[in-house]
């Protein structure tokens, strides 16, 4: 009779922990900052801001991602739109095209506002290319179907986010991430910390007195994500506690870490849940509970990552 051996894996660590990070995090910055410009208000500088940084985030995460592949080359199949018909199983291979298309939608999005700003026009290079006829026309088109540019960047965008989670479920020999509460989990957590990203924006760099109202609102939609977050994560593990003997350990692994207990789940959601509760019950009078909030969840949202690789236990028969 065989016996069944359980260890960690060893293979996806930090860098996939990066690459799942900076993918959630610049694809919902993305869709939060195009939607707040749609229906809440137009509003330039949070567009630049949060369309430059998350498309520099996802170039961070793809870029992450081809430094490890074992073949380089092997990235043309993925790039590949058509490997989605005959293989709709390769979740790789939609995060690619999500992460693509997020980034060209987002782009196109935000060259009105950039066409419109003096220091873009002075950078060499871009200025050249933004200022040209091509760009002229391309944002003509742009201002023309704006809402159109806006939903298909935010649809990718919260493929993307799904994608981080479905990824990692698609493995059925670690049932630590072998779980339908997964996708859903990673995918509040990259909106949670993209609102926590963009508070941080708008309490640092874009100090616009008329952006209050803006910032209590999404204090409140990262209150309620980060509630949200921890009820996924106490039921998730109840889950695994009662369920097969790899999620058995996985979750003595998790739960037996300080790391995880007070890096994670104490600092990098408690403590940023109490001082957004304030925030939004009485108010702060000065901004740097937010900011320090803010950095928790961001913290937070990469240690989620990081321990859900550090505790991915498989079983194998010896």
């Amino acid at each position: 009779m065989d016996t069944m051996t359980y260890t960690t894996q060893n293979i996806w660590t930090w860098w996939i922990a990066v690459y799942l990070f900076f993918g959630g995090l610049g694809a919902a910055t993305l869709t939060i900052t195009f939607l707040t410009d749609m229906y809440c208000r137009p509003h330039r500088k949070l567009v630049l801001w949060g369309a430059i940084s998350g498309v520099v985030l996802l170039a961070a995460s793809s870029a992450v991602l081809f430094g490890h592949l074992l073949h380089h080359t092997a990235v043309i199949y993925v790039l590949n739109p058509l490997v989605l018909f005959y293989k709709p199983d390769a979740w790789i291979a939609w995060g690619t095209q999500f992460i693509l298309w997020m980034m060209v939608w987002g782009t196109l999005y935000a060259l009105p506002y950039m066409r419109e700003t003096p220091a873009f026009l002075r950078l060499p290079l871009v200025g050249k290319l933004i200022g040209s006829r091509l760009a002229g026309w391309l944002v003509g088109c742009c201002m023309k179907h704006r809402r159109v540019v806006g939903w298909l960047a935010a649809v990718n965008g919260i493929g993307t986010a799904v994608y981080t989670g479905l990824l990692i479920q698609s493995f059925p020999a670690v049932a630590l991430w072998h779980n339908p509460g997964v996708p859903l989990l990673f995918t509040v957590s990259a909106f949670s910390t993209a609102f926590a990203y963009l508070l941080l924006l708008l309490h640092t760099f874009i100090t616009d007195e008329n952006d209050q109202d803006l910032r209590h609102r999404y204090e409140r939609f990262d209150l309620v994500l980060i509630a949200t977050e921890l009820v996924i994560l106490f039921s998730f593990f109840s889950y695994t506690l009662s369920g097969s003997e790899s999620g058995y350990r996985s979750a003595q692994l998790l739960w037996g870490d300080l790391g995880w207990l007070v890096g994670f789940i104490g600092f990098g959601l408690l403590v940023p849940f109490l001082l957004e509760l304030k925030g939004a019950i009485r108010g702060w009078s000065s901004r740097l509970p937010t900011v320090a909030a803010a950095l928790l969840v961001l913290m937070g949202g990469y240690l989620l990552r990081h321990y859900f690789m550090y505790a991915g236990v498989y079983a194998y028969p010896w």
